[in-house]
């Protein structure tokens, strides 16, 4: 049996996705699809333009057979963080064979050797990382520059010119999937398929061959004919979700919130979350103080070795309580459970498979969770890696993510709570 894992968040689902898609499956010819795909807030720092119950249907309709939840703890962290949840998650199914991610480059064989020397070299790395970083350099670019001093000093046989194909996005995050794969000891292979149309990062629009980052732009300035340039299905139900009033979610609709929390805390309370360190409490308490909108507060704290996306996910984190132990602990032993969001007719048939044989617990039933929960301590064969404390403060992060989510709706039948235990897992069958 042969399944495909893919990583994902369709924010929004555009043609390039549908490429990904259509040539992992040409790819690996899978009996399966399964994708593990962010939630209602994604690795960027901001929420998703609608929310996750919609594009898991669009994922399904576009050849997904399963849609499982990458928790928040992961979804709102660093592309390392993000990529041990993904590959954590797909690993611990035990059923996945196959992972195959998008690349500007096309060289997974670069990125392994990549990944071995962050491996083999963490130490060394590490240290010259922190170097960089004093120097007043971003963690992306002192890495960059870390890898290639390492790799002239070490004589490894590798050009040092090769580390610059990890300045582009999606060659980043295929490097972190083959780390994490080391780091679960995966047999699971890896390929990647070339990224086609405009880069990540490129806010211009170029019609079908747009990134999703363009689509965004287009859209907070409400320009809907943008719609007109995604794949049919992923146009119908985008355009559903905006008539009913829920989307698109934008980060600025959280500024009243983020600068609400940060006016209300005293200096030491940032010190409680992950990431404030190095002054950015300091800077974080005195110019939420200052700033009248989320952006404002953004110019003010960014600094040199500081990126957008890292204080945009910072912000995040008082929110959701996000402390230095549930990172710690989340990226030590890994999700705790498989939240499924939705399947097909064949994604039952997958999920039937693997009910007793994933070493995570299944969650299909929100509700259900702390059943789940005991039922799988107590089992004989409970892994060692399965936390009671960790299982329920990461998902409870994910009730809570879509909670605050829902306040952002703009028809107000829509901000009522507790949407996770009252809608029914999407069903395509």
């Amino acid at each position: 049996m042969r399944v495909l894992g893919i990583i994902v968040e369709y924010n929004p689902f555009h043609y390039g996705h549908l490429y990904h898609l259509k040539e992992a499956a040409k790819l690996v010819s899978p009996d399966y699809v399964v994708a593990v795909m962010s939630g209602n807030f994604v690795q960027r720092g901001e929420p998703a333009v609608i929310d996750k119950f919609a594009r898991t249907e669009i994922a399904l309709k576009s050849g997904v057979d399963v849609v499982i939840e990458l928790p928040l703890i992961y979804s709102i962290q660093d592309a390392g963080g993000f990529a041990l949840g993904a590959i954590g998650i797909l690993e611990r199914l035990t059923a996945v064979t196959d992972i195959v991610f998008g690349s500007e480059s096309s060289r997974a064989d670069m990125l392994e050797k990549i990944a071995d020397i962050t491996v083999n070299h963490s130490d060394e790395l590490q240290e010259k990382i922190r170097k960089g970083m004093k120097k007043g350099l971003s963690f992306p670019n002192a890495r960059k520059v870390a890898l290639k001093n390492l790799v002239k000093e070490s004589k490894l046989s590798l050009e040092p010119s090769v580390i610059d194909i990890i300045e582009n996005s999606n060659d980043i995050l295929g490097l972190e999937y083959i780390r994490a794969l080391k780091f679960y000891n995966s047999k699971i292979k890896f390929s990647c398929i070339q990224r086609v149309g405009a880069k990540y990062t490129d806010e211009n629009f170029k019609g079908k061959f747009s990134s999703a980052s363009a689509i965004r732009k287009r859209l907070e300035v409400s320009d809907y004919s943008v719609l007109d340039f995604l794949p049919d299905e992923s146009r119908k139900i985008i355009q559903r979700e905006f008539d009913e009033g829920r989307g698109p979610v934008f980060y600025e609709d959280m500024s009243l919130l983020i600068l609400g929390i940060m006016r209300s805390m005293e200096r030491e309370d940032f010190s409680k979350f992950y990431g404030f360190v190095e002054g950015l409490d300091k800077r974080f308490f005195e110019f939420s103080r200052q700033a009248s909108s989320i952006r404002e507060l953004l110019e003010y704290v960014k600094a040199k070795r500081f990126t957008f996306t890292k204080l945009r996910r910072l912000t995040l984190y008082p929110i959701f309580k996000i402390s230095d132990w549930l990172i710690r602990e989340s990226n030590t032993f890994g999700p705790q459970y498989a939240r499924v969001l939705g399947f097909t007719q064949k994604g039952r048939e997958f999920l039937a498979l693997i009910k007793k044989k994933s070493l995570i617990p299944i969650i299909s039933t929100p509700s259900l969770y702390e059943k789940v929960l005991s039922k799988a301590l107590s089992s004989k064969e409970k892994p060692d890696f399965l936390k009671a404390e960790l299982y329920v403060e990461q998902f409870k992060r994910d009730i809570m993510a879509t909670n605050i989510y829902s306040l952002l709706y703009k028809n107000p039948e829509y901000r009522k709570g507790e949407r996770d235990m009252k809608l029914q897992i999407i069903k395509m069958i």
